[in-house]
């Protein structure tokens, strides 16, 4: 039975196992006794409770769940045109570029260093022309310098941790000695959230957004590099209380500045915050922190990301080829096809390894990886109805299959092969010449091969080959996926583009599935402004059923095919109706491979219609 202990201080559970028992003993260093149970009974419903505590992940920006390619640190405007341009000349897509520590003075944040960031805002106007965004760093620790306006004005207002004898804490961190906001006071947090206005944060523009670093508090001359537990906060608590909690409030801080900085607050925010405690997920995504460039957290990846998704923080990835260290061809490959199915898919680097850009590599490594991120790219319909679901029901946007599958106990221990959402299987290839994978496939109803024309049998340990170019996704039987395989060079760019679906029957020759469509980036969903659509597959007939509309969003988007997996019977003719008008489609069936494609039907993806196979 779930069990969620809410605790801000230094938490020990002992696990004590039996032949027919598990028992657990929890303590804290502080605080109170504040402990729910979770009935369920299903795990849909456990996680609609857990998400009613602590709430989910509201809808991203689309932009934000594409790809994004960050090092620390790209050194200057020229290097951040010279990479965005590559990506244009070796036609990979990415959506953000990122600034690390280096781009400010002196590690004075809000700030740019004027020797190699000269003009930010047209730095900016650059990238944003290809519609594409970029992201800073903004940290918690705050530069000393009596000349930085940051300091000078938190110092006066008193708006620093203080120590035990009610001074400013001081620390040392990435700008030398340093200072630590008190995120717990709402006052400090209002302050905090003025300075990201485009007034006070000057050089940032409305695609400039944020990342959250270093804010566990990282302290590197303090205990376990931390905070002293002695320091004071607002409401005279001390450090040892609030410590796992101290991220979560600058990510709160943080995510109100993006939100208010635009005059009608309807952009939404992005932001990455490396610290977080229960109820982050309302506030933007979460990474894995500073992994290294080895097979073994490749691996471990999949189980992190997992259990973030189970604790309510859905929208969370790890470096993409390891912060630290330098892949090789090879190692890199892999994370780029294991990145393209997790949430947040960043490729990240630290700053003294080699350069890794997704073309350094050489054939065939660049041809592997840009048909990496391409996926990731034709799959973002996918994707971004995943994202609205788990925003509205709690989710996790990738599951461990006994979500999906909880009367198989076969799913139990499985932490190598993950869902997205109900509908595609994953098991990333974590190890070097790995040509062949076994994978699970659950349930009581067949799976096929993601773009392939294979259907394995049910309930079974199956082995497929695993070539460079490839690792094994399954499409489960009985669903229905939304993609756009016209790939440009950003998101943003394919937004108008047409829709094909993947229809994967199942034993009944059923299949079922969803498309939620909104602008992308305003909060005017929530005032009805999307489209959802039921698609319908029943035998012989697809049905494309609007469940929700409004005269308040539009789109032009249309259907340019249908992909019907599992499809045996004899095909004569198919016919489109549309208004009580009807229209014969050109069709091709692979009889071997029991595959039906219907083309150009061209029906609007926001109206009634359906297809009746003969």
């Amino acid at each position: 039975m779930p069990f969620f202990w809410l605790n801000g201080a230094e938490t020990w559970i002992d696990v004590t196992k039996t032949v027919s028992s598990v028992e657990t003993h929890w303590f804290s260093e502080s605080g109170v006794i504040d402990a729910f149970i979770l009935l369920g009974p299903s795990t849909h419903n456990v996680f609609s409770q857990y998400s009613t505590l602590t709430g989910t992940t509201p809808l991203p920006p689309l932009f934000s769940i594409a790809y994004h390619q960050c090092r620390w640190n790209y050194k200057d405007e020229a290097d951040v045109a010279k990479v965005d341009a590559g990506f244009d000349e070796f036609d990979i897509p990415y959506d953000v570029i990122w600034l690390d520590i280096e781009h400010t003075d002196a590690k004075k944040y809000f700030t740019w260093d004027k020797n190699h960031f000269k003009t930010p805002e047209n730095m900016q106007q650059g990238i944003g022309a290809k519609h594409r965004k970029m992201v800073t760093i903004v940290d918690p620790h705050i530069k000393r310098d009596h000349g930085y306006y940051i300091h000078t004005e938190a110092t006066s207002k008193g708006y620093y941790v203080k120590n035990a004898e009610n001074n400013d804490y001081e620390g040392w961190c990435w700008p030398g000695s340093s200072s630590w906001l008190d995120f717990l006071n709402p006052v400090i947090r209002d302050w905090w959230a003025q300075q990201f206005s485009f007034s006070n944060y000057k050089g940032s523009t409305n695609i400039l957004y944020t990342w959250n670093d270093m804010n566990e508090p990282s302290v590197f001359n303090g205990p376990e590099v931390t905070m002293h537990k002695d320091l004071k906060h607002y409401g005279n608590a001390e450090h040892r209380d609030i410590h796992n909690m101290y991220g979560f409030y600058m990510h709160m801080a943080t995510y109100q500045g993006l939100l208010q900085r635009h005059e009608n607050k309807n952009e939404r925010p992005f932001l990455l915050t490396r610290a977080f405690f229960a109820g982050s997920q309302k506030y933007g995504a979460v990474w894995t922190g500073d992994n290294a460039a080895q097979w073994s957290h490749l691996e471990y990846a999949q189980p992190m990301l997992l259990s973030l998704g189970v604790a309510g923080i859905s929208f969370s990835g790890a470096d993409v080829g390891g912060f630290f260290g330098n892949p090789d061809a090879e190692l890199i490959t892999r994370w780029y096809q294991a990145g393209a199915f997790h949430p947040f898919f960043r490729g990240h680097a630290h700053l003294d390894t080699k350069r890794r850009e997704p073309w350094l590599f050489g054939e065939p490594y660049t041809t592997l990886i840009r048909n990496a991120i391409r996926t990731r790219y034709a799959l973002l319909p996918f994707w971004y109805t995943v994202f609205h679901t788990s925003s509205t029901t709690g989710l996790p946007v990738i599951r461990p299959l006994w979500i999906q599958f909880p009367k198989d106990k076969q799913t139990f221990q499985l932490e190598d092969q993950f869902m997205v959402g109900n509908a595609l299987l994953v098991k990333p290839v974590v190890s070097p010449q790995q040509t062949t994978s076994t994978v699970y496939l659950p349930g009581d109803e067949p799976w096929y091969e993601y773009n392939a024309e294979n259907v394995f049998a049910v309930g079974n340990l199956v082995t497929v080959a695993t070539p460079l170019h490839k690792i094994p996704v399954f499409q489960r039987g009985g669903t229905i996926i939304p993609k756009k395989e016209r790939v440009r060079r950003s998101s943003d760019l394919m937004y108008n583009d047409p829709y094909t679906l993947l229809v994967a029957l199942d034993s009944k020759k059923m299949a079922q599935g969803s498309l939620y469509l909104d602008d992308g980036h305003s909060f005017d969903y929530t005032q009805n402004a999307y489209l959802l659509v039921n698609f319908s597959f029943n035998g012989n007939k697809f049905d494309n059923m609007i469940t929700h509309s409004s005269l308040n969003f539009q789109t032009n988007n249309v259907v340019e095919r249908i992909v019907i997996y599992g499809y045996s019977q004899t095909v004569n003719s198919v016919t489109l109706t549309i208004a009580s008008q009807s229209q014969q489609l050109t069709f091709d069936h692979n009889v071997q491979q029991n595959i039906l494609v219907i083309r150009k039907p061209l029906a609007s993806i926001s109206k009634q219609w359906s297809i009746q196979i003969n």
